[in-house]
This record gives structure tokens, sequence and C-alpha cells, in this order.
């Protein structure tokens, strides 16, 4: 049974990334970006919430007192 020569793999796997890289560079320098994208300003709206002011506790059902 003949061995499997391996002595080509190499350029063809690092050929094949160029390949592909050459090909996806193509494909993404056909779309348009635009140049310069404006930032919005953005207004932060402050809800009122009833717990904003006050400390609430949490009462974890291990924490609380035997009955």
């Amino acid at each position: 049974m003949p061995q499997l020569d391996t002595s080509t793999w190499f350029i063809t796997i690092v050929s094949m990334f160029f390949a592909l890289f050459i090909l996806f560079q193509t494909k993404i320098s056909n779309h348009l970006y635009p140049s310069n994208p404006l930032s919005k300003d953005v207004m932060l709206t402050q809800h009122k919430t009833p717990w904003e002011n006050k400390w609430t506790k949490i009462y974890l059902p291990l924490s609380l007192p035997l009955q």
C-alpha cells in the first residue's frame, strides 16, 4: 500500500487561506460605509421610582427568624 504524500499539503493550505483572505477583502471593500457617522446626543431621562429614595432590605428564606 503506497504512502500518502503530504509534502504539498502545507503550500496548498497556505495558498487556500491566502485566496480566502483576498476574496473576503474584495467582498468587504465593495461595501459603502458612511465616512463620518454623527453621534446622537442621548438625553438620559431620570425616572422617579418609589424605591429610589428608600433603603430596602432583601430577606432570604434562611435568614428569617425561626418560628
